[in-house]
């Protein structure tokens, strides 16, 4: 874990950064007018997103585990339950309507955003994360909100 003051360590940032690309890139896409297959492009990125939110629950199971999160039997109880929620929303919104679905993974990662200023608040996560997760929270919240608006809007 890194000091109060330093700042988000390198291949985090970039894989984040990386990692925000297919959002930002299929909600682009859809916005296209000529010919973008919405039908299809919706779909994957609800997909993707269930994926990454997902990923997103996991970091919380992965602190859970530390060895000083452990020390407290009812904490990591919670803690490993609360991980494995964004797993089970990212699940359903596979089986939703596409623009629902993605409306949907918008709010739950916004969700996220909360509990993890939370949990770096409370010195369960590294201090740097919210440098992380902020800017990646808006750029995937913003892709997906976009995506949700032109898949409701179709005729």
């Amino acid at each position: 874990m890194q000091g109060k003051g330093a700042g988000v360590p390198m291949a985090a940032a970039w894989l984040g950064g990386l990692g925000a690309v297919p959002f930002i890139v299929l909600a682009l896409a859809m916005v296209v007018p000529a010919g973008a297959p919405r039908d299809v492009l919706g779909p994957v990125l609800v997909a993707y997103g269930a994926v990454i939110l997902s990923f997103v629950g996991a970091v919380h199971w992965g602190l859970a585990i530390a060895p000083a999160a452990t020390a407290d039997p009812a904490g990591l109880r919670l803690r490993l339950g609360g991980s494995v929620v964004p797993s089970l929303v990212g699940w359903v919104a596979l089986l939703l309507p596409t623009a629902i679905a993605l409306f949907a993974l918008a709010a739950a990662f916004a969700a996220m955003l909360a509990i993890d200023l939370g949990a770096t608040r409370l010195g369960a996560a590294p201090a740097w994360y919210p440098k992380l997760r902020l800017p990646l929270t808006v750029a995937v919240v913003a892709s997906l909100s976009l995506a949700a608006a032109v898949v409701a809007r179709a005729p």
